[in-house]
């Protein structure tokens, strides 16, 4: 599940590692979240958190809701934007054009994760889930992390040069999958844009 609506989105600014709070809107929608998995008697062993602020925060909403623990997890965290960071949007566009063509294996402008880093951090992150054994996990992340847990998943490679397949999930969306261990089989049972 992706985070709820954060100070970045308002202030119009990259977030990345920028640890930008919820909301108020932010923390209605993940209520509300929480209130539609309760509605639907969705159940959580555990509930696994980004330790930036709005998607831990968002989780803590959840648990508090569900009556789960929330568990810190910093392989969660969204991609390393680098020094896009906090900028404004227009300001890094002026001050880091973004290349005509960016390879996999490029730090995200300078200092920023490339796109092999992301993608092999996201793998770990789904392995250390599946590697709690047979349970019901929500994880609670970003946008960019979230996408490429899914491309892991899916047998899809990083993303080069922003092509590619992308997963849209808009505040407090959400995928729910199903992993069957002893086939190594996926399904992806529901996707809900927030």
């Amino acid at each position: 599940m992706r985070h709820g609506r954060s100070r970045a989105d308002d202030e119009n600014v990259h977030e990345g590692h920028y640890d930008s709070p919820l909301t108020d809107m932010g923390r209605t929608q993940a209520r509300a979240r929480a209130d539609d998995f309760a509605g639907r008697a969705m159940h959580f062993d555990a509930i696994v958190a980004s330790t930036l602020a709005r998607a831990h925060e968002t989780a803590t909403i959840v648990g508090d809701v569900l009556g789960v623990a929330v568990e810190a997890d910093p392989d969660w965290q969204e991609m390393n934007s680098g020094l896009l960071a906090g900028l404004p949007f227009d300001v890094a566009a002026e001050r880091f054009p973004p290349p005509v063509f960016r390879n996999p294996y490029e730090p995200y402008v300078v200092t920023g994760e490339s796109d092999w880093e992301i993608y092999c951090r996201a793998a770990r992150a789904v392995e250390n889930v599946v590697r709690r054994g047979s349970g019901s996990y929500l994880v609670v992340a970003h946008g960019g992390i979230l996408n490429a847990a899914l491309r892991t998943i899916f047998d899809i490679g990083p993303r080069i040069n922003a092509q590619g397949i992308a997963f849209y999930f808009g505040d407090t969306g959400f995928a729910r999958l199903e992993y069957g261990p002893s086939r190594h089989c996926w399904g992806l049972v529901e996707f809900r844009e927030g």
